[in-house]
Parts: C-alpha cells; structure tokens; sequence
C-alpha cells in the first residue's frame, strides 16, 4: 500500500512481476496469467481504497473522541463553578439564619440568586457531558467502521498473495481460493461503507 507519496513493494509484488514476465516470454496466449494479472490489478486499486477509507475513518474517531474530552472538560468546569455557587448559596443561607431581621432579605436574594444560577450552571453542564457522549459514540462508531476497512484490506491483501502463489504454481484451485477470498475482501468491504 502506499504511503506518503512512496510505494513499498511486498514479497508477492515481485512473484507477481516474474510470473507475468515468464509467462508472456512463454505463452502469449495464456488466459489465466491474464486473467489474475488484471485481477490483481484490480484488487490493489480497491484495496487501495479501502485502505484510504480505514484512515479517514480512524482518523475520524481521533477526532471525535477529542472533542468528547473537550466537551468533558467544559462540563467539569461547569461542575466545579456550580459547587462554587452551592457553597456561597450555603454561606448565604447560613448568614440569612443568623442575622438580624431586618437584614434577612438582603441575605435570602442572595440564596434565591444563587439558586438561580446554580440551575443554570446545571444545564450547561449536562448539556455538555450530553455533547461529549454523542462525541464518544461517533467515535466508536468511527473505530468500529476503521476496524471493518482494515480487515478487508487485509483479506484483499491475501488475494494478492494467492493470485501471486497461482500464477507462480499454476494451480487451478488456488485461482479460484484467490477469487473467493477476493469475494470476501469485497463484501467485508462493503459491510464497512454500510456501518455494519
């Protein structure tokens, strides 16, 4: 697979490359080794995307679980300020019940507007730990779609090296485990592009 602007060639790349070259030498005519030839072709573009896919994806769920604990942060400090306002509201309440009648208005304005506040406070952070969650489980769902892209890159991966072993054993039973566990890297494939 390819990676930042560079190709690195496997064992199989090069099986692959020697069997054509023997075999266009030998028989121009030989279907099978034209036939996986421009099957293999074929398998490393989709796998190529496949690849891309399983990274956007991964990286995605970077993403969304970064902003989960950014949002999770923010509702931690929505937390801490709404502890602050329960503890002044408490001094409040306290000052209230022990000062003189004339001044016990002044004190319980204070409660109610801490109280008031506090109710405030409450929304923000819920609704932030709301966000992060909804963060949390874009992220997983992200992870889980990155998992499916990997596996059918992987199982592409093996097709490749079966249509290399094929060609290089010229065994019949091997092309058709090629085309089969090819099958399985498509339907793997698509399994992922549906979020299953």
């Amino acid at each position: 697979m390819s990676s930042d602007g560079f190709h690195v060639h496997g064992p199989h790349d090069h099986a692959v490359e020697h069997a054509v070259e023997h075999a266009n030498h030998a028989d121009h005519g030989d279907s099978m080794t034209n036939q996986i030839a421009m099957f293999t072709a074929v398998l490393a573009t989709v796998g190529a995307l496949f690849s891309y896919m399983g990274g956007l994806t991964q990286a995605n769920s970077t993403i969304a679980k970064n902003d989960a604990a950014i949002q999770k942060t923010a509702a931690s400090d929505q937390w801490n300020f709404y502890q602050s306002k329960s503890t002044k509201q408490a001094l409040a309440e306290l000052a209230r019940d022990l000062a003189p009648a004339d001044k016990k208005e002044t004190y319980q304005a204070k409660v109610e507007r801490y109280e008031k506040e506090k109710n405030e406070i409450k929304a923000k952070a819920e609704a932030l730990e709301a966000k992060s969650e909804q963060f949390e489980e874009q992220s997983e769902a992200d992870m889980h779609q990155h998992h499916r892209w990997a596996q059918a890159t992987t199982v592409l991966q093996v097709a490749i090296a079966l249509a290399a072993i094929a060609l290089l054993t010229r065994k019949r039973w091997l092309e058709y485990a090629m085309f089969g566990t090819a099958g399985l890297g498509v339907v793997v494939g698509v399994a992922a592009l549906m979020h299953l």
